[in-house]
Formats: C-alpha cells, structure tokens, sequence
C-alpha cells in the first residue's frame, strides 16, 4: 500500500476514486461475461463447420476413390481473395468471413473427365470452409487475448484497487478521529487552567 497524507483533501480524494472503482467494475465484469459468452458462441461454430467439413471431405474422398483418376484438381482451384467485414463484440474488432473469390481457371474439357464441374464446385466448398474457419480461429484468438486483459483489470479493481482505496479511507478517518479527540481534550485542557487562573 502507497504512502497516503493523512488529511480531509486526501479523504474525499480516496472516497472519489472508490466511487468511480465501484461504478467502473460492474462495466468491466459485464464486458468479461459478453466475451466468454461470444467466445462459447464461436467456438461452437467452429466447432460446426469443421464437422461440416469433415463431412465434406470424407464425400470428396469416395468419390475420388470411386473414379481413381490422378488428376491435379488443386491446378484448376486458386484462391484469388479472402474478404473478410470487421465486426465489433465489447468493444473489440473482429473479422467476419464475407466470402472467398477464386481465380477463373480455364481448363480442356476434352483432356478432363465429365465430373471434374462437379469435383471442382465441392474442392471450393471444401476452401471456403478451410478460410471460414481460419476467420474463426482468428477471432477466438482476439477475443480470448481481449478476455485475458479483461479479466486481469477485474481482478486488479477487485482484487487491489478496492481493497487498498478502503483501506486508506479507514487508516484516514481514523488519523482524522483520533487528532479531533486531541483537539477536544486539548481545548477541555486549555479551558480548565484558564478557570484556575481567573480564580
């Protein structure tokens, strides 16, 4: 705990930095509560499209093993751009997934089978998900990092802020109440040999 003058200025000055404490902690404990509750809501969504791109996978898999081709589809599926929006939860900038644009790849459709439209349209489905859930994970990040800080100011108001600023007001008024008794019994004192002297 800080050195603290023990005076009237220096009291209301700690009872003004309590107040705003108190007013200011419920905000913070509010914006930590905001922040888990986002993060439970985009883990679970992450959590969603993995397994739907899992499904995904696993349907371009059999098809691939059913035709048997070895064909280099991934020449033909180039992403061009990711967008992304920024959204704002608590405070905080995240990124939205928008969409994703792909590059206009030409291709022989005499040299590749008739299914490669079809293998294509999924391999895209497929990097949508890959860069939707990349936006995820991006966002948990910032969100868990804001969460971290946010949590250690609670803890700090709650935890040292608080506590302390009490503690100087009781050590205050107790200085304050002890140095008016003097002052009483002082002037009790000072009053009492003025009485003998006038006698």
């Amino acid at each position: 705990m800080a050195k603290v003058k023990l005076t009237k200025n220096e009291l209301k000055r700690q009872k003004d930095m309590l107040k705003r404490f108190e007013r200011y902690l419920p905000t913070l404990q509010l914006k930590k509560q905001q922040l888990q509750m986002v993060i439970r809501q985009v883990e679970a969504e992450e959590r969603r499209k993995s397994a739907e791109r899992e499904k995904l996978y696993n349907e371009i898999m059999e098809w691939v093993e059913v035709f048997g081709e070895n064909l280099a589809l991934e020449d033909l599926v180039k992403v061009e751009t990711l967008e992304t929006d920024t959204g704002n939860i608590a405070g905080i900038d995240i990124p939205v997934f928008n969409r994703i644009v792909f590059q206009a790849i030409p291709y022989d459709l005499f040299v590749y089978p008739p299914w490669v439209d079809a293998a294509i349209r999924r391999l895209k489905e497929l990097l949508a998900f890959d860069a939707e859930i990349q936006v995820l994970r991006e966002q948990q990040r910032l969100l868990a990092e804001e969460l971290r800080i946010t949590t250690q100011r609670v803890n700090l108001f709650e935890k040292v802020m608080i506590p302390d600023t009490k503690e100087n007001i009781r050590v205050i008024q107790i200085y304050l109440g002890d140095q008016q008794t003097a002052a009483v019994v002082r002037g009790k004192i000072s009053k009492n040999k003025l009485a003998k002297v006038k006698q």
